[in-house]
C-alpha cells in the first residue's frame, strides 16, 4: 500500500492543505477538512459525528487512523477522512475564495 502527500493551493496561494493519497481516494484529516471548507475543526467534527449518527456513512469505510509526526516529534494517531466523507462533510460555511468548489474540481483527477 503506497500512499502519497500532496498539497493543494489555490490559484492565489493563499489556502494550503496536505492531501494523503492513497489506495485511489484522497484523505484529509479535520484540520484539512476546516481549512478545505472555512470553518473550525469543532464544526467539522460536529458535522461528521451527525453523519455517522444518521446512518450517512459507515464510519468504518470512510475513517482511517494514520501516524502523524507532531512538531514535538512524536507520532500521534489523526483520523483522516476520505473523499465520500469530504463530499458528504461539505459544511455550508463562507467562503469567499470558493476553495471548496475548486477542489472538489481538483480531486477527481486523483480518484
Amino acid at each position: 500500500m503506497s500512499s502519497e502527500i500532496i498539497i493543494y493551493e489555490n490559484q492565489e496561494g493563499n489556502i494550503k492543505i496536505d492531501v494523503r493519497l492513497e489506495n485511489e481516494t484522497v484523505w484529509l484529516s479535520q484540520k484539512g477538512l476546516g481549512e478545505l471548507f472555512n470553518t473550525s475543526k469543532q464544526n467539522v467534527s460536529y458535522r461528521l459525528a451527525n453523519i455517522f449518527k444518521e446512518g450517512e456513512l459507515d464510519k468504518s469505510l470512510v475513517v482511517k487512523e494514520i501516524l502523524t509526526t507532531a512538531t514535538d516529534g512524536k507520532n500521534y494517531p489523526t483520523k483522516f477522512y476520505n473523499l465520500d466523507a469530504i463530499k458528504a462533510g461539505k459544511i455550508k460555511t463562507k467562503d469567499p475564495d470558493n476553495v471548496s468548489k475548486k477542489f472538489s474540481l481538483y480531486v477527481p483527477y486523483w480518484a
